[in-house]
């Protein structure tokens, strides 16, 4: 098993939002969406992924929905609302000035 990769405060919720900007998914596909993306570098537990996406719907920018899964299992469904993709803009902004930000210091020190 990869070692643990510890996130930036709110990078999981870019994730997320980017995630579902691709299509509807439960839970369990987020994750592992993610997982497969980063080629097993991240691995998002329940413990941080359920909490967040019911933070991501309380504050409107995802909704849920149930219905049946691949392998014929009742799951929520989790989709970016209208709002949710104007902070998934929003928020890859901030993400390219961090990262430009960052590797400017690393290019000096």
């Amino acid at each position: 098993m990869p070692p643990s990769t510890d996130l930036l405060q709110g990078t999981l919720d870019l994730l997320i939002l980017k995630t579902l900007a691709l299509e509807p998914m439960h839970g369990w596909g987020i994750a592992n969406r993610i997982q497969q993306v980063s080629k097993d570098a991240l691995q998002i537990g329940q413990g941080s992924l359920y909490p967040a996406l019911h933070r991501l719907e309380y504050k409107g920018w995802i909704k849920a929905e149930w219905a049946s899964s691949e392998n014929n299992r009742r799951a929520k469904f989790y989709s970016l609302t209208r709002a949710g993709k104007k902070q998934l803009e929003a928020e890859l902004s901030n993400w390219d000035r961090l990262n430009t930000a960052i590797r400017l210091v690393l290019e000096q020190i």
